[in-house]
């Protein structure tokens, strides 16, 4: 399942909004249905989990805490707990609850980002943001893949 793509969109006065068309037959040809979605724990933006992926998170989450250290608990069940299942509707939109439209500064215009098995959606109304500027983009690919492409 791979999402690509940086999808300019709308919500609607009740914080609907409708999944790009692109990423809904991603979900449609992985057999996905229901969705997870959960404010990013680094950016002011939200995540869309597939279920499978998010199940594949938590589980990969759990393995690496102790159920008996009291830190990992509260870090696993902060983790867990301010998700929202999301299921599309007929049309192929979702509600965007209020709690999760103020934690990631949500208004009207909004930016779908396809990265790779999950999609972010940020506020669009915030220039330069989710973006590296060109210079240290370059920068940085360079860094990471050691020069070579």
């Amino acid at each position: 399942m791979r999402f690509l793509g940086n999808i300019e969109a709308k919500t609607d006065a009740k914080g609907r909004a409708f999944l790009p068309a692109a990423f809904r037959k991603v979900l449609q040809c992985a057999g996905e249905e229901r969705l997870v979605l959960r404010k990013d724990i680094h950016q002011p933006c939200l995540v869309l989990y597939p279920e499978s992926v998010w199940n594949s998170r938590t589980d990969d989450l759990r393995a690496r805490l102790s159920l008996w250290n009291k830190e990992h608990r509260m870090v696993f069940r902060q983790f867990v707990s301010e998700v929202e299942p999301v299921t599309l509707d007929g049309n192929g939109r979702f509600l965007i609850p209020k709690r999760f439209q103020t934690m990631a500064s949500i208004r009207q215009s909004i930016r779908f980002i396809g990265m790779d098995d999950t999609i972010e959606i940020w506020n669009n109304d915030t220039p330069g943001q989710p973006f590296m500027e060109p210079a240290d983009f370059s920068r940085t690919m360079e860094e990471l893949m050691g020069g070579v492409f």
